[in-house]
């Protein structure tokens, strides 16, 4: 089956671009940004799901209290260079540097059109490699990178201006991950997933830190790292077993706050923030995450688009279906004396057991 990709060359086997060697191959986007006073959040991403045929892209902006959601789905036609589903499209600028994002009129009530500029050269997180007894569930790499961005974005007629004093991080993940429906059978276990994921940037420097941990607490996947502002390879430094020390807000699964030991390089404190009119949280469903309907993969035939809202005060927050989200965070970088305030988000999923910090059971809240 040959596509335009094949006049590319990108070729990684023997097989035309189209074919891949796994139901569950993803090939993904993903990119936010946040105001200097949090009053508005947006979030973009646009997927490909080659074994499944399918692309699909959201946009989401958080703004006067209210998370509009725009989610589209079409065939992929085998097109792995596909960079566009309905009017929503992407266009790299400058590769592994600038993005640009469009979202043309639709049959919703938001348009845009933002560029994304890089800060540093990407970062390479570890490999994802993950089974579920003998069940492989994920084995997937992602490159992550801050930057600032420009443009506008339209809702409802309102038009927001951005500069470059709206900062953001984009990543790109491609791999196996869970996509389209659910399997059938049971996994040999109960679910287990506990996720932290915390990009920040300061004035002088970006950081870095993640971490996946089992039942017990400990990290089967952590990295930390820190990344001078520059545009060519270079410049990071990688922290070596990063101690992680999350606290969560009584009754919930969400957290109030995260310290990071990083030895010689000093410590992250983080802190969730309000914002955008509500709590500060952005609800990652409206990207299709975990979401019933709009699922990552999930087919929508040839052509279909879809449009919600998210009232951010009245929000079921403990709601199973919504503990996936980024909370905006302050951020302190106390090294050598010296304290260093910027901002982020910390992005969490935590389903199941952490014994190291107190969770139990599938979704019970943290009770101290």
């Amino acid at each position: 089956m040959l596509t335009a990709g094949d006049d590319y060359p990108i070729h990684q086997t023997p097989e035309p671009v189209a074919l891949v060697t796994d139901r569950n191959f993803y090939d993904r986007f993903f990119w936010n940004g946040t105001s200097p006073d949090g009053s508005l959040f947006f979030a973009a991403a646009l997927g490909v799901y080659p074994a499944l045929d399918v692309i699909d892209g959201a946009f989401c902006v958080c703004v006067d209290g209210v998370q509009h959601n725009a989610r589209f789905s079409a065939r992929l036609n085998g097109e792995r260079m596909a960079m566009a589903v309905g009017p929503l499209s992407v266009e790299i600028l400058a590769p592994l540097n600038s993005v640009r994002i469009r979202l043309a009129p639709n049959d919703g009530a938001m348009t845009a059109e933002l560029t994304f500029t890089g800060r540093h050269f990407p970062i390479e997180e570890p490999r994802f490699t993950r089974r579920v007894g003998t069940r492989l569930f994920m084995d997937y790499t992602r490159m992550t990178q801050n930057g600032r961005w420009s443009g506008w974005i339209d809702v409802g007629g309102n038009r927001h201006m951005i500069d470059a004093a709206t900062i953001g991080t984009r990543d790109r993940s491609w791999g196996i991950r869970p996509v389209g429906k659910a399997d059938s059978q049971p996994a040999p276990m109960p679910p287990q997933f506990w996720w932290l994921w915390t990009p920040t940037q300061f004035d002088h420097t970006s950081l870095f830190l993640h971490s996946n941990d089992d039942g017990e607490g400990r990290p089967w996947n952590r990295r930390a790292v820190l990344f001078a502002e520059a545009g060519s390879r270079g410049g990071d430094v990688d922290v070596e077993a990063p101690a992680l020390i999350p606290t969560y807000a009584p009754g919930t699964r969400r957290i109030a706050g995260v310290s990071a030991d990083l030895g010689e390089h000093g410590r992250l404190t983080l802190t969730p923030l309000s914002g955008m009119g509500g709590r500060g949280h952005f609800y990652m469903s409206g990207l299709g995450y975990t979401h019933p309907l709009w699922g990552h993969g999930h087919d929508h035939g040839t052509y279909e688009e879809g449009h919600d809202r998210i009232d951010l005060n009245s929000i079921a927050d403990n709601d199973p279906a919504q503990m996936h989200i980024q909370a905006l965070a302050e951020a302190v970088l106390e090294v050598g004396g010296q304290r260093h305030v910027g901002r982020g988000v910390i992005e969490q999923m935590f389903i199941g057991p952490h014994a190291a910090s107190g969770l139990t059971g599938l979704f019970d809240p943290f009770v101290g």
